[in-house]
């Protein structure tokens, strides 16, 4: 995640997590109306927290997450089982048919989820105009991934600002109820208060759609924590074990504490370190963090060259 990212963590920022905006705290949010949800009351499910990266094609990984002679064609499954999550961004550079969505679904274990990333053909080229064909198509392949789709998100372009919206808002308002989905804004105006931007941020919350919270040293606006539905996804952008990221990862850890008791039913933490080779322990640390925190399990890498294959692959 280039976005907001700086060179060196700089020492004097203020990594504090900011307290939702009013109007958009858990007491606001409404459950969200599709098949399965659950009223977000004391009687809902303990919340799911999910971490994990942008790609398995990483070859540094090999002989520390993936095992040292398994060939390149099994790290889907590999990455399965280490990760909960991931930022699928194979789908935003294209449209992938169904049968291959499928069969990338199907290495994944039961708890695995895929967040897709639009398609760029909808959000940054057509611009959310004349996009039935491409929207069937990829929801064609979200379905065929089953079970194993988490919430998609739409990456507005750093150029698109409320006043480009209108299109955008009609397209939102015509997406499938059953199928979540968040929206990461980027523009500063998203987060100024202009009433255009506004009206969009009512819409996310009437819909029962996420905004995705960019937790990124150089834009720290986009850290809004403005809570439209009950799943959230960060995309946290680190710096290879700077203490600015565990400060921070602890930071997430007690809101997800403190959210699990007001409604919190999903956490993605999608993880952006430079060239992945940082991402497996940042999720270690994360899954540690939430375990003390909040006491919820986050799947996280084994070590395979400490660990043996057997317990990991059982």
């Amino acid at each position: 995640m280039k976005f907001g990212k700086l060179d060196h963590p700089p020492e004097a920022l203020d990594w504090r997590l900011p307290a939702s905006p009013v109007g958009y705290g858990w007491s606001d949010v409404q459950p969200q109306r599709s098949a399965g949800s659950e009223a977000m009351d004391s009687s809902a499910p303990v919340p799911v927290v999910r971490a994990g990266g942008t790609m398995w094609t990483i070859k540094p990984w090999r002989g520390i997450v993936y095992p040292e002679k398994d060939p390149q064609r099994t790290w889907p499954g590999h990455y399965g089982r280490q990760f909960g999550t991931l930022e699928f961004n194979a789908t935003h550079y294209r449209i992938h048919p169904a049968d291959r969505m499928a069969e990338w679904a199907s290495h994944m274990p039961e708890d695995f989820r895929f967040c897709p990333k639009f398609p760029q053909i909808i959000t940054h080229y057509r611009r959310f105009k004349n996009c039935d064909g491409p929207t069937d198509d990829f929801i064609a392949g979200l379905l065929a991934l089953g079970p194993h789709l988490g919430p998609s998100f739409v990456q507005l372009p750093p150029h698109f600002a409320p006043k480009h919206a209108d299109a955008m808002v009609d397209y939102l308002k015509a997406w499938p109820r059953a199928l979540k989905v968040a929206v990461e804004f980027r523009h500063p105006e998203w987060f100024e208060g202009g009433a255009q931007a506004e009206s969009v941020w009512s819409l996310l919350r009437e819909l029962g759609m996420g905004a995705v919270i960019s937790d990124t040293a150089g834009r720290r606006d986009a850290l809004h924590m403005r809570i439209t539905a009950p799943f959230v996804l960060v995309r946290f952008g680190g710096y290879e074990g700077h203490a600015s990221d565990r400060e921070r990862l602890r930071q997430w850890a007690e809101h997800i504490a403190s959210w699990a008791r007001e409604g919190l039913q999903e956490f993605h933490m999608l993880v952006h370190q430079p060239d992945s080779v940082h991402t497996p322990e940042t999720c270690r640390q994360f899954a540690a963090l939430v375990k003390e925190h909040a006491g919820l399990h986050v799947q996280a890498p084994v070590d395979v060259g400490t660990s043996p294959a057997a317990s990991l692959f059982d």
